[in-house]
């Protein structure tokens, strides 16, 4: 019982993390071609200054989590996925530090660079991210102790000895990039006004036809690649609501934006993020990370959950820590309503 409950309260740390950070990251791709003057530059900035740090700590509070309550999977992950958890590392470094200088050197060039930095490093990282659900989900080549280790790509397949980088896991980076990228384009509608509001909602549309077309290549190449990621949807038919919610939030995002409810199309792309993710989530249950070479040496839930005391006093001090979380999301949300000033002093 206390390994499916901590299963599911790291899934939901996951899964806000991407809700709250993916709409900031998706604004930083769109401010790469979609803004055309100072003044749009400094309200896309505006629109997610107040949150976007917050809005991290809900992957350093997931990794802690995920450090005690399955430390074999966390010492696995952290040493077999050890250069891209550098590169997540210093594109996250690199977003802080451009936000942060922009507004303090009042040079041309200057900012042009730091607005261009502030944008590749968010690109890379939704692909990234992508990519990184992707390797979980196909498997890695993990050996009895539990570690393992990945070459960047080797012949771009998802077989026994895979990398990184193949087709699968570039299918994985782009659902991730479209679908952020539309996210942060429906925040915008929200937080802004004006023609870059107009612009933000026009680029809704090519963005949500490519991103169906890239959800349905996603779930049949993972069906390809890990057939047994039926297996529980098959064993209790009513998850296939996720699936369900996936279509239906979808429609929801293209009914809302046409209608000019950017809120509701909002809440619709979150309910898409929860969607997918829980249904990946659901896929892999009760694997934590999957072994390529067979199941043998499969990191299960049962193999790396912690002691049941580690659990029972973590989930009291979750409890705790989680209240203050969600208590300053929500006050720092309610106090940053309204469309976002861009001629207001700071980010």
């Amino acid at each position: 019982m206390m390994g499916f409950l901590w299963f599911w309260l790291v899934a939901v740390m996951i899964v806000g993390y991407v809700v709250l950070d993916g709409f900031d990251l998706g604004v930083g791709v769109l401010h790469l071609f979609l803004v055309r003057t100072e003044t749009e530059r400094r309200a896309t900035l505006a629109s997610i200054g107040p949150v976007w740090d917050g809005n991290e700590v809900w992957l350093l509070a997931g990794g802690g989590t995920l450090y005690f309550a399955f430390p074999l999977l966390y010492a696995s992950a952290f040493s077999g996925f050890y250069l891209p958890l550098m590169i997540v590392l210093w594109l996250l470094i690199l977003r802080g530090v451009s936000l942060e200088l922009r507004n303090h050197i009042d040079v041309g060039v200057w900012r042009a660079l730091l607005d261009g930095v502030f944008g590749f490093a968010s690109a890379l990282l939704t692909i990234f991210y992508g990519a990184a659900l992707a390797n979980v989900l196909r498997g890695v080549p993990l050996n009895a102790d539990g570690y393992f280790f990945l070459p960047l790509w080797t012949n771009w397949q998802p077989g026994v000895l895979p990398g990184i980088l193949d087709w699968y896991t570039v299918i994985g980076g782009l659902v991730a990039l479209v679908a952020l990228t539309l996210h942060g384009a429906l925040w915008l509608s929200l937080k802004t006004s004006g023609d870059l509001e107009q612009r933000a909602r026009t680029v809704v549309s090519p963005l949500w036809l490519i991103l169906i077309a890239l959800t349905v290549v996603s779930l049949f190449a993972t069906i390809a690649v890990r057939p047994a990621s039926l297996d529980n949807y098959f064993r209790y038919p009513v998850t296939f609501i996720v699936p369900v919610g996936v279509v239906a939030s979808l429609a929801a995002i293209r009914l809302w934006n046409r209608k000019r409810q950017p809120l509701k199309a909002f809440l619709a792309s979150c309910l898409y993020l929860f969607f997918m993710l829980a249904g990946a989530c659901w896929g892999l249950y009760p694997v934590l990370l999957p072994d390529s070479t067979g199941a043998a040496n499969d990191i299960t839930l049962a193999r790396a959950i912690s002691g049941p005391h580690t659990l029972a006093v973590g989930l009291a001090w979750w409890l705790v820590g989680m209240a203050l979380a969600v208590g300053y999301v929500v006050f720092v949300y309610s106090r940053f309503k309204g469309k976002a000033d861009a001629h207001a002093e700071g980010h």
